[in-house]
């Protein structure tokens, strides 16, 4: 499938550099498979859905995983994208052509690292010296990985540390989050309750590829990152009783989707999964796992994009991002939402 079938344009002012507040009051696209399109706001969810519904959520926690350092005279930016053993991280490079195995990079505030050989996604695996644990390491020497459209536009601050972490983040290992998620509150959450409509949590650890653009010119020749999920046995166990009862598995965000759809067997239940996933979804691809998706709007030519043109149908989303644009929803990590609701589940 080619690429550029994905393409559209979107004016610079429709990116949002900085999140709704309160989150609740994002603007929320309803988008059912037929039928008009609704504009509501994040906290009208729970009159959206229906009692027995389940949202499913990603747990997984950002951790600051961008550097700033220095090989020698040359500066190297590092964003850490995946964890590949006790203190050892694969990284995209910044300047990397100036960085050879075997080179030390210091990042400042005591923390170093060993440089390995590039790897076939284009990274390099950085081992860090002495004895204390990566994640404090980074805290002292990290920012927060804010997405390229927007830290091209502003430098991280102290606010993102908060903005851009969900109130479900638990467990670390994340270098994007899961933004969907980043509408919800607490008095949100109680609604829901309310409503009958009920939530579990799954981890993925979001890697940097989510935003590495698609190079190729047809789909069939690009190749996934990986990253690494866990959906626990309880937890699957009510998945798949809530969807028996007549339930809808309603994803928060693409993360969430991709593991449940990850871990779905042929016959549509939900099994335990604990490992990497490289899902690729585009349009043609059977969804068995989940009947709906809250989402952030997604960049032109992305896999994200893909991804839920395949939920709704490509013409479908066309018109739902032609709406969005015009009507000025606010786009991508910070910006607005959309609840698709696919024709067999509206």
């Amino acid at each position: 499938m080619r690429v550029e079938l994905f393409d559209f344009d979107l004016p610079p002012e429709n990116i949002a550099l900085r999140p709704a507040s309160p989150r609740d009051s994002a603007r929320l696209l309803l988008a059912p498979g037929n039928g008009a399109m609704e504009d509501h706001v994040v906290r009208d969810l729970p009159g959206l859905l229906r009692a027995g519904d389940v949202l499913v959520f990603n747990d997984t926690k950002v951790i600051p995983a961008q550097l700033e350092g220095m090989r020698g005279e040359a500066r190297i930016g590092a964003t850490l994208h995946k964890r590949q053993g006790l203190r050892q991280w694969q990284a995209f490079l910044r300047n990397a052509k100036r960085v050879r195995a075997g080179d030390r990079i210091d990042f400042g505030a005591g923390v170093t690292a060993i440089a390995g050989p590039r790897d076939e996604d284009g990274g390099v695996t950085l081992d860090f010296e002495g004895d204390e644990p990566v994640e404090i390491l980074l805290e002292r020497a990290g920012r927060m990985p804010l997405p390229p459209y927007i830290a091209s536009k502003r430098p991280t601050d102290e606010r993102d540390r908060s903005d851009y972490q969900t109130m479900f983040a638990r467990k670390d290992g994340a270098v994007a989050a899961p933004t969907a998620a980043l509408h919800f509150t607490p008095d949100l959450m109680a609604a829901l309750d309310q409503a009958g409509i009920t939530t579990e949590t799954l981890t993925l650890h979001v890697g940097a590829g989510t935003f590495l653009p698609v190079k190729a010119d047809d789909t069939d020749d690009h190749r996934m990152h990986a990253e690494w999920g866990r959906i626990d046995a309880a937890t699957v166990d009510r998945l798949n009783a809530a969807r028996a009862a007549g339930g809808r598995l309603i994803a928060v965000g693409t993360t969430s989707l991709r593991l449940l759809e990850s871990a779905v067997d042929k016959d549509g239940l939900i099994r335990p999964f604990a490992d990497e996933t490289r899902i690729f979804i585009t349009p043609g691809y059977r969804f068995k796992a989940v009947d709906g998706l809250m989402t952030n709007f997604h960049l032109p030519k992305s896999t994200l994009f893909m991804l839920v043109s395949a939920l709704m149908g490509t013409d479908r989303m066309r018109a739902v991002y032609g709406h969005a644009i015009e009507t000025g929803y606010r786009f991508y990590s910070y910006g607005d939402s959309s609840l698709l609701l696919p024709q067999r589940s509206v």
